[in-house]
């Protein structure tokens, strides 16, 4: 099968389209045929070895040389522990904590990285659901207990994590208020943002504003300094 390896820590650059032996699944495993992969940041940190925290399980070179967590496609084997699962489920997940692998045109992983994919949804929004999707639920329902009528602001609102969470968010009946950069304020709106504001004009610590929720998707604040959470 095709697969884009790397074998060394660095940009695009280091990546090579080669042909490498088809994985087989191991008792637990399912070996999925891969329609569509997603790219997150995870995948460029690993990529170049930074920040030093990615390089855990490779200080020299990496541990895994076929990135790609986030993938869709169809189940084309199955191990003999397997029953969850069958040949020809169109299917989706995070496959991160087995070892890597999505961009290829094979690969395997633990029967339970993976849901059964909607039948009315592609493989390519279904590929960029898993990591994104998760986090936001994480932040907002898990960590954040969000309710409705809370004022929630999401910092880094127009990035994958942060869509994901202005329409949950919406979903449940929050007032949102999503910061971003200009170019996204009319998107953020359209999928549901009550309130947009433009990072580069405006700081959201300093408007008088109190949320009951700040999830911030960007990290680049100290918590100190959201300062505008009752």
């Amino acid at each position: 099968m095709k697969a884009m390896v790397y074998t060394k820590y660095g940009t695009t650059d280091v990546l090579k389209l080669e042909e490498v032996e088809t994985p087989a699944p191991k008792e637990n495993e399912v070996l999925i045929q891969v329609y569509a992969a997603s790219v997150n940041s995870w995948d460029w940190d690993l990529l170049r070895g930074k920040p030093l925290i990615t390089r855990l399980d490779g200080l020299l070179k990496p541990r895994y040389k076929i990135l790609g967590a986030d993938i869709a496609g169809r189940v084309v084997a199955v191990g003999g522990e397997v029953k969850l699962l069958q040949p020809g489920d169109e299917v989706f997940g995070d496959i991160s904590g087995y070892g890597w692998g999505g961009f290829a045109e094979y690969t395997c992983a633990h029967e339970k990285a993976f849901t059964r994919k909607p039948a009315g949804m592609t493989f390519e929004e279904a590929a960029a659901i898993p990591q994104a999707a998760v986090l936001a639920l994480q932040g907002l329902r898990d960590k954040g207990q969000i309710r409705k009528g809370h004022k929630v602001l999401i910092n880094g609102a127009g990035g994958g994590v942060g869509t994901f969470a202005v329409q949950f968010a919406q979903s449940i009946g929050a007032e949102v208020t999503g910061v971003d950069s200009a170019a996204k304020l009319n998107m953020l709106q359209s999928i549901g943002a009550n309130y947009v504001i433009d990072y580069t004009k405006d700081d959201f610590t300093k408007k008088g504003q109190l949320y009951d929720l700040i999830l911030d998707v960007v990290g680049n604040r100290s918590r100190f300094s959201n300062t505008s959470v009752h």
